[in-house]
């Protein structure tokens, strides 16, 4: 179905929130469809968090207005808006059992015993935990704390979930890991999901749209690989990944389109070939750029090998992905670098 034909689930208008003289969140205006899973992604300070506690109904908005379903929710407190919300630190009931956790929820919704014992088998196997059942959460590992409160947020079938940071406390491993959980069960359950997170890759992973956030205002919204290929600002285009912004470089930039005012030039470090200097250019060479630079350093990284390459006044990054027999460059060396025209892209300063 297309994105346009889907029913809107949550609305902001113009919402604004101030703390005294402080506006944290500034005249926001999203739509957020039904089923979509919506991440905001932004640095520390930059309203994220505030916009979720607002739809949350931790706080209230000081101007406009938050709509869900169609209906006004800037009013509603927390308690009786029918969501389901995971935080960072898990907020599990330390004293209670993995499935005394889960049957509370239903228990405050006068879900009767045996449909409470139903619910719980059924969602304890999805998330993997059924011989966990009876585990305090201190006796759990924080990827199996993860799973109980997102079991606990989806058990009593909410239309919305929220997700505050969700994977923060996790290790690099076991973040990858939940991603792909989340994500499996995002497909399963088809909740509407707004997602806060300050992690580039953990947005681009799940998202089917993300809003980036800078000093309280909507910078970009768009699908990941539209933000990504296409950033509207140097901000967006430094935040969401490396970029190579070429301002003043010291040589002609090419591009396959004429460059609008006010703009700058982007590439991203992948899309930058690296060659010795003497090595035949590549194919199609009407259709590409090619100058000289020197490295100045070289970052092993696993999977990756990253140079740092002058040219002109630029520094530019270069990324790759490692290969067996592949050249290696050193600082001093001299290289090539090629890209396509077409792998130009404009920001605005």
């Amino acid at each position: 179905m297309e994105k346009s034909l889907v029913p809107t689930q949550i609305e902001f208008r113009s919402v604004t929130k101030t703390y005294g003289p402080v506006a944290a969140v500034k005249d926001v205006s999203l739509k957020v469809h039904r089923g979509e899973f919506l991440t905001i992604l932004g640095p520390s300070g930059s309203g994220k968090t505030t916009t979720l506690m607002l739809l949350a109904g931790f706080e209230a908005p000081t101007k406009g207005d938050i709509l869900v379903a169609g209906k006004s929710v800037s009013a509603v407190p927390s308690y009786r808006r029918d969501q389901g919300i995971v935080f960072q630190s898990y907020a599990l009931f330390p004293h209670l059992t993995v499935r005394r956790n889960l049957e509370f929820p239903l228990e405050m919704r006068g879900v009767r015993a045996a449909e409470r014992t139903t619910r719980v088998d059924r969602i304890l196997e999805r998330v993997h935990l059924s011989d966990l059942c009876d585990r305090m959460p201190s006796q759990l590992s924080g990827g199996q704390q993860q799973r109980v409160a997102l079991a606990r947020a989806l058990i009593a079938d909410p239309p919305i979930l929220l997700l505050d940071e969700p994977l923060g406390a996790l290790d690099r491993n076991l973040r990858e890991q939940m991603q792909g959980e989340i994500k499996s069960l995002h497909k399963d359950f088809g909740i509407t999901t707004v997602c806060v997170t300050h992690d580039q890759e953990e947005a681009l992973t799940l998202s089917d749209r993300i809003v980036v956030m800078r000093e309280g205002r909507i910078e970009q919204t768009d699908t990941p690989e539209a933000l990504y290929d296409r950033p509207a600002s140097r901000f967006v285009a430094n935040f969401l990944g490396e970029a190579n912004i070429l301002e003043n470089p010291g040589f002609h930039v090419e591009s396959a389109a004429p460059q609008p005012l006010g703009t700058l030039a982007m590439i991203r470090p992948e899309r930058i070939c690296v060659f010795p200097i003497n090595k035949t250019k590549l194919a199609a060479t009407d259709q590409r750029q090619s100058v000289i630079g020197t490295v100045e350093d070289m970052i092993y990284a696993g999977p990756l090998r990253k140079y740092r390459v002058r040219v002109g006044n630029s520094l530019l990054m270069v990324r790759e992905h490692v290969a067996s027999g592949q050249e290696i460059f050193r600082p001093s060396d001299e290289v090539r670098l090629e890209w396509l025209r077409s792998d130009i892209r404009f920001v605005a300063a």
